[in-house]
């Protein structure tokens, strides 16, 4: 067009360069991830010990409490039975009449050096918790006018010194008759569910009942309901191997 443009007498400017295209500005970067939250720790499982009342009895007869890690602690062992006082017959005399039964909780015991012997209010064989045999009468009941009943208490502390122990009740005064005693052994340790061992289960017409025997199984305490009736010491004795000597004994 530029010699057209001439002829026409029309200057045509030279043409000037035409400027470099701006250059694609560079992406955005993306954007930094947010960081991942704190890992939120699981919650600590509930304990799956059952803290309900066990009753040993002829379709379970034993159970066995693991050592926790802190410890057995205080094992108590408490006998309670009925509270009635009924007189017999009528007229003034009658009421100075009672049937009441001194029911008394003891127990037979031996430790792993041989030491073997009885607590119970009869001989005032009341025991020691610190010392041997770690195992104490917490008082004599006997009246039964005490809500509660009798206890003795384990050092569950000292339990890898022991090796066994047999829970017994015995019917010092009154005419034995377990059915009318109505009497329950409860067993607690801390963390433990209760165990309960009822005496009116067999009956019996001896004054003797050997209710539980507490073994020392590898660490563990084994509970064996036994609830078997005898006419003294000395016969019961005889049927678990004590081995000890006896004579009468009053409190």
């Amino acid at each position: 067009l530029d010699p057209l443009a001439k002829n026409f007498g029309v200057e045509v400017a030279a043409p000037q360069d035409q400027p470099a295209p701006a250059p694609a500005p560079a992406p955005a970067p993306a954007p930094a991830p947010a960081p991942a939250p704190a890992p939120v720790p699981a919650p600590a499982p509930k304990s799956t010990v059952s803290l309900s009342k066990i009753t040993l009895d002829k379709t379970r007869a034993s159970i066995s409490l693991e050592k926790s890690s802190a410890g057995f602690g205080e094992i108590r062992v408490n006998l309670n039975w009925n509270r009635r006082n009924d007189s017999k017959g009528g007229g003034f005399f009658s009421m100075k009449k009672s049937n009441a039964i001194d029911l008394d909780v003891g127990c037979l015991f031996e430790l792993q050096d041989g030491l073997k012997g009885a607590v119970q209010a009869l001989g005032n064989s009341f025991g020691s918790l610190n010392t041997e045999p770690f195992i104490k009468l917490m008082g004599d009941d006997r009246t039964g006018s005490i809500s509660d009943g009798e206890w003795l208490h384990i050092n569950g502390a000292h339990w890898s010194k022991i090796r066994r122990i047999l829970v017994y009740a015995f019917i010092y005064e009154g005419a034995p008759n377990w059915k009318e005693t109505d009497g329950v052994v409860t067993i607690h340790a801390p963390g433990q569910p209760p165990i309960e061992v009822r005496l009116n289960e067999e009956g019996g017409r001896q004054g003797m009942c050997a209710i539980a025997l507490l073994e020392n199984d590898n660490g563990a305490v084994k509970v064996t309901r036994r609830v078997d009736f005898h006419n003294g010491h000395s016969n019961m004795d005889k049927a678990y191997g004590w081995g000890m000597r006896w004579a009468a004994g009053s409190k």
